[in-house]
């Protein structure tokens, strides 16, 4: 499976770990490459084993979800975060979201539903649903990069906009006819000049200031 998407599982139960990779190992796109029972764990395998995707608990003992995300951030780790929990309020998701995570699905999640969502994260998307959104944007008081946006170039915010959409690279490359290096250049070029650390945080800075597609 050389074109598979490569996931860790990071969670401290073993029987929900269990479950993930009984139905992951059927799909024939993704590859399950290892299991950590904590954070701190889950870290240093995803530093060894470089997967495409981790999906991540947030309550574990030790180093929880919230802390190894900016663990992995400080490190420069690639990989995609999908935040896999049981716990369905705001004060447990949105800091996750805000460490860097791409998106988040429950423990409940339609196996297919969740098969889709680590597809999606691996494309460059992200999965916010519009109450957590608008929690994160709540908290902002005035919002990382306030009044940066007039530093930002006529395609750069078109970008921007399709970030906003929860566009991939590849997307954005085949709307604005550019190529997917040309995109990747642009979009390092707006985390710069609004000191924001990732995609998700370009897109919430988007919805707030009104630059959407």
């Amino acid at each position: 499976m050389a074109d598979a998407i490569k996931v860790l599982l990071v969670d401290d139960h073993q029987v929900v770990r269990r479950g993930l990779r009984t139905f992951l190992e059927v799909q024939d796109d993704i590859e399950v490459v290892g299991e950590a029972a904590e954070g701190a764990e889950g870290v240093a395998l995803a530093e060894e084993l470089k997967p495409d995707v981790v999906l991540m608990d947030v309550k574990m003992p030790g180093m929880d979800g919230v802390e190894a995300l900016r663990k992995l951030r400080e490190l420069d780790n690639p990989a995609r975060v999908l935040i896999v929990t049981s716990f369905t309020e705001q004060r447990t998701v949105v800091p996750a979201l805000r460490a860097g995570a791409a998106g988040y699905v429950y423990k409940d999640v339609d196996p297919d539903a969740l098969a889709g969502a680590i597809r999606s994260v691996h494309a460059g998307h992200i999965l916010l649903q519009p109450e957590v959104a608008v929690a994160l944007l709540s908290q902002e008081e005035g919002g990382t990069g306030q009044g940066r946006g007039g530093t930002l170039t006529e395609r750069e915010r078109e970008v921007l906009g399709l970030i906003a959409d929860g566009r991939s690279n590849r997307e954005i490359a085949r709307a604005l006819v550019l190529s997917e290096k040309t995109v990747k250049t642009h979009v390092s070029n707006i985390l710069m000049k609004l000191d924001l650390a990732d995609r998700t945080q370009a897109a919430l800075w988007a919805v707030r200031h009104g630059v959407t597609r």
